[in-house]
Formats: structure tokens, sequence, C-alpha cells
């Protein structure tokens, strides 16, 4: 076990247990317990961040995603609330700046002399026959990838990305806590981004 800042307060000190159980024993309770600790106060920042409920909360779950992905790559020598809420942080900025590079200007489409409309090139929203092929190809490396998947992971990562339920809905459907639905979807996207990760024919 690594040092651990004799500086660290009670609360970082109980994350980093946490952390150790979920990154050495890949103990799910682990996982859930840091996802009921810090899911609120996450998903208040990064919704001040965007403004946007919807993307608040996907980049929240994206950003414990990333983190229990890395959690081999923390150390002790601070909290890991500070670690977490920085990889957010980054994420959401990351997440923004593209959002912006995205996003078309219509301003002036009218010419100020002329009054006259001028010319504008907008591009299709409809995707092209090739990336209609390549859609139909990631979906399916997407579900050979979900079939090697322990059979609890397969089917909340089919009842989730397929059937497109709400957590909540899974949790009534499986008889399970919110909580250990979240932590085990976390636990199933990282096995599932292993998979894809060390299957180079699939890609």
């Amino acid at each position: 076990m690594e040092t651990v800042n004799p500086q660290l307060t009670d609360k970082a000190i109980r994350d980093y247990k946490l952390v150790c159980l979920a990154r050495e024993k890949g103990d799910e309770r682990a996982f859930s317990d840091l996802l009921k600790l810090y899911r609120e106060p996450l998903y208040l920042m990064l919704l001040k961040m965007t403004n946007d409920p919807v993307e608040a909360d996907d980049l929240t779950i994206e950003a414990f995603s990333k983190a229990f992905r890395s959690l081999h790559l923390y150390s002790p020598t601070h909290a890991f609330s500070t670690w977490l809420f920085t990889i957010a942080s980054n994420n959401c900025i990351d997440f923004i700046r593209k959002k912006r590079l995205n996003t078309i200007s219509i301003n002036n489409v009218y010419n100020n002399e002329e009054e006259e409309k001028s010319e504008m090139q907008i591009a299709s929203s409809n995707p092209t026959p090739e990336e209609e092929v390549i859609t139909e190809q990631r979906i399916k490396i997407m579900r050979q990838a979900v079939q090697l998947l322990k059979p609890r992971y397969r089917r909340l990562v089919e009842m989730r990305y397929f059937e497109e339920l709400s957590y909540d809905e899974i949790s009534e459907k499986m008889n399970l806590p919110l909580g250990t639905v979240k932590a085990q979807l976390f636990r199933a996207r990282d096995l599932l981004y292993n998979i894809l990760k060390d299957r180079k024919d699939l890609i």
C-alpha cells in the first residue's frame, strides 16, 4: 500500500480505503460507496459549468467511468475527491471546447450593404453510405464485445444501451439497489473498454 499523506482528513483516508478495495479487490460495494458519496456534488459542479441538466448528468457518468478506469493512477498524496473533481472538470472543459468548435454561427446571414441573403453552406446531418457502414460495423463490434461479458454485466449493458432503459427501470427490473446498478454498469463499461482495446482484429 502506498504512503498516505499524513495531512489528509479522516474523510480522505476513508475514501482511500474504499479506493484500495475497489482497485485491488474489485469490490463493487466500494465502487458503489464512492459513487454515492460524490455523485451529487460532482453533478452540481458540472451543472454550473454546463448549465444543462442532461449534459451534466452524462458528464458525471463519464467522470466516474474515467476515474474508476484509472484508479491504478491515483496516489494518496492528495484526497480522492480532489483527484475525481479534477478529472471531471478537465473532461467538462474539453466537452465545452469541442461543443463550441462544432457550433455553426448563423449571424450575419444578410449582407449589410445589399440587404441580400448571402449564400451559406450547411453540411447535411444525414450520414453518408460510408458512415452508415462504419456505424453498422461499430454496432456489430460492440455486440460481439458485450457477449464476452459475464451474464450479469451483459444483461445490464443490454438493458441500458440496447433497450435504452433508465437506471431506475433497470433497478426495478433487476431488483437491485440503484447504486449497485450504476456501479456495475461502470464496471461493465470498464470491461468493455479493455475488451475492445485488446481485440485489434475487431477495430
